[in-house]
């Protein structure tokens, strides 16, 4: 049986997962869809998602439609949860995007909608809540053309807007809708438009229909249909849309493994539950797995399965094994992580798509005696959200956590009650910052020359590299001058160093260059074992490879740069007046104005005041939509970070750290 993964994405309150349970119910899977509103959907299992009615986790569920298994993933629409959304895309063979009549393309739909494209992922398009008064699925087709892609071709006719009698009716082969599949496909299609110029009788409503359906295939053409998840109209025309236009999964059952991690849960006892979509290859219980991540440092990671769910017809069953196409729960896997690749990489990857979270907060515990809990449930979360990451202070005894917004925050607080039993408080959130090399600088010490104390040489060049470019590590050295496990942890150490630059923040984009080695051999005193104290071990070269980078460093110089994101805001042309000195005192730059519309960069440290102040400046009709931009050096004052190291600017204070540690 074809097998199809869809994702199930929208702006948040556009329906998503109210239309997700009338999928269900009129699959038969379900005897009545559940309400948002009533906390008993079959997707928001979280109490937390129930009792805020909005979906966080990704959910998946499978139903039958036709002949076709379709694995249904509900995403978070909420931008404070855009992590989990990324994530699905990696997985999917076709989405639908929901949008609702009444407030149509919302900030939220223009992002999710461009990354759909971007990735050329089979799209059709809902709009929702054609019942609910102020509904205009007319005046939200037309937003869709103007604001998203203009090659949308609507399905149907909705009529009754606005009313529980809200219907919405196909359209069959009539002329006008002939007419308009033409126009819209024929942009796409030079063949079909020849054919239509040649004899107009040759291009038949039935090649129309497949040429759709082939343009759909390949995202360059989304078919729009309207209704109502709550009353149910429109729904069948959408799930016979969803049979007929989107692409069903491929792979090879007898291929190489290749498979990808989208989602990490916990079960009752606490073991790792990895949900695994497979694109190629079959996975049985017991088989020993490695799986790793692109571009990490290491060999890969191993595990052997010890249980296997699939999901298929209802929810997911025990069995043997998962094969190409399908989504699984494996069990065994200790050291899986979310984004983990099973066997082979794909050629194309889905990752990345997203802004890794720009803000940060520090957790403290209500109960000083639940700082370990604490510690170990974060790493728990973080495990389950990747873009998640943890910065432990130990000199402080805190622990800080990054973000994408305050909403976020407060589900974090809330799961740490709920699930772990443990009461926090968190400090006033800030911006994280870059630091970037501005320069060259080259630091060497070698061995046995004071003032190094360890038994290592080790030089090093830093300059910069090209943005987007990461952390690059080269060799001036030849390979055999020093034994590859120092060599390798020299390269592991300089990147855990750059963590924190001059200024504390993350150094990124720039080049590390290895000048000087020199260790020496293992050896012993007469007729005695090994001695340390006259043999480099790994250890020396991990301790001094902080102080000569963050020497480099020094010399080079570097500038901390803040995220900005580009935004607009459409509102009544007569509240501009209002808002300017507003973005102005958020460190807001306008790049551009008209009636009604501002456009320009501003800091993510000002976007949520912003956020906040808007309804009341704009009498609560100004929309904002923010999307990540760029890093720009800081102006005023260059903020600083408390480190968490042991401080190699300071060679004083990080040796006396270093040696009483060893």
């Amino acid at each position: 049986m074809p097998i199809l993964n869809l994702g199930i994405l929208a702006h948040v309150d556009a329906g998503k997962t109210s239309l997700t349970e009338r999928l269900l119910h009129a699959a038969g899977v379900i005897d009545e869809p559940g309400r948002v509103d009533d906390g008993n959907t079959q997707t928001d299992s979280l109490a937390l998602e129930r009792q805020r009615g909005i979906t966080i986790k990704s959910a998946v569920v499978s139903f039958v439609v036709g002949d076709t298994t379709v694995n249904l993933i509900d995403t978070p629409g909420h931008p404070d949860f855009i992590a989990e959304v990324e994530r699905v895309l990696s997985v999917l063979d076709g989405a639908v995007l929901v949008v609702s009549a009444v407030e149509g393309v919302q900030p939220q739909t223009r992002v999710l909608m461009r990354t759909l494209r971007r990735l050329g992922i089979p799209t059709l398009i809902f709009i929702n809540k054609i019942d609910r008064r102020g509904a205009d699925s007319g005046r939200v087709l037309g937003e869709l053309a103007e604001k998203l892609c203009p090659a949308v071709v609507s399905m149907g006719s909705a009529a009754g807007h606005g009313t529980a009698r809200a219907s919405f009716t196909p359209f069959g082969d009539e002329p006008a809708f002939a007419g308009r599949l033409l126009d819209v496909l024929a942009d796409q299609s030079e063949a079909l438009l020849a054919a239509y110029v040649h004899d107009e009788s040759s291009v038949s409503y039935a090649r129309l229909r497949a040429e759709l359906a082939a343009q759909t295939g390949e995202a360059l053409a989304h078919p729009v249909f309207s209704g109502s998840a709550i009353t149910g109209a429109g729904v069948d025309a959408l799930i016979a849309g969803i049979e007929e236009l989107l692409p069903a999964a491929e792979g090879d059952l007898g291929g190489p493994l290749s498979g990808t991690v989208f989602k990490v849960e916990r079960g009752p006892a606490g073991e790792k539950i990895a949900y695994v979509r497979m694109f190629s290859g079959t996975i049985r219980t017991r088989d020993r797995l490695s799986f790793a991540r692109e571009g990490e440092p290491g060999a890969p990671r191993e595990g052997k399965v010890t249980a296997i769910s699939v999901f298929d017809r209802g929810g997911a069953a025990p069995g043997p094994g998962v094969g190409a196409g399908r989504i699984a729960r494996l069990w065994g896997l200790a050291d899986v992580r979310i984004g983990d690749t099973i066997g082979l990489p794909r050629k194309a990857e889905a990752q990345g798509h997203f802004p890794p979270p720009a803000l940060e907060s520090v957790v403290t515990p209500v109960r000083p005696g639940d700082r370990g809990a604490l510690h170990v449930a974060l790493a728990q979360l973080a495990e389950q959200d990747p873009l998640i990451s943890l910065r432990q202070d130990d000199v402080r005894q805190e622990v800080s956590v990054s973000l994408y917004g305050e909403v976020q925050k407060e589900v974090i607080e809330a799961t740490l009650r709920d699930d772990y039993g443990i009461d926090v408080a968190f400090r006033e959130t800030t911006t994280i910052c870059v630091e970037r090399p501005i320069g060259t600088g080259a630091a060497v010490e070698v061995i046995a020359k004071d003032p190094n104390p360890f038994l290592a040489t080790v030089g090093l060049r830093v300059e910069r590299g090209p943005r987007g470019g990461g952390v690059e590590f080269r060799l001036e050295v030849e390979l055999g001058s020093l034994p590859y496990a120092f060599m390798k942890t020299i390269e592991e150490t300089v990147h855990e160093t750059l963590r924190e630059g001059l200024h504390g923040w993350q150094v990124v984009d720039c080049v590390v260059t290895l000048t000087h080695t020199g260790y020496w051999a293992r050896q012993s005193h007469m007729g005695g074992g090994f001695d340390k104290s006259m043999s480099s071990t790994a250890g020396d070269f991990r301790n001094l490879t902080p102080l000569v980078l963050m020497s480099a460093l020094a010399q080079a110089g570097t500038m901390v740069e803040e995220p900005m994101q580009s935004f607009r805001i459409d509102l009544p042309a007569d509240t501009a007046g209002q808002v300017l000195p507003v973005l102005a005192r958020l460190g807001a730059v306008p790049r551009a104005q008209f009636p009604g519309m501002l456009a320009g960069d501003i800091p993510v440290a000002g976007v949520h005041a912003l956020e906040q102040q808007l309804p009341g400046l704009t009498r609560g009709e100004g929309v904002l939509e923010c999307d990540f931009d760029r890093y720009q050096p800081v102006r005023g004052p260059v903020p600083e970070r408390p480190r968490t190291d042991h401080n190699p600017l300071n060679r004083r204070e990080y040796l006396l750290r270093v040696v009483r540690r060893v």
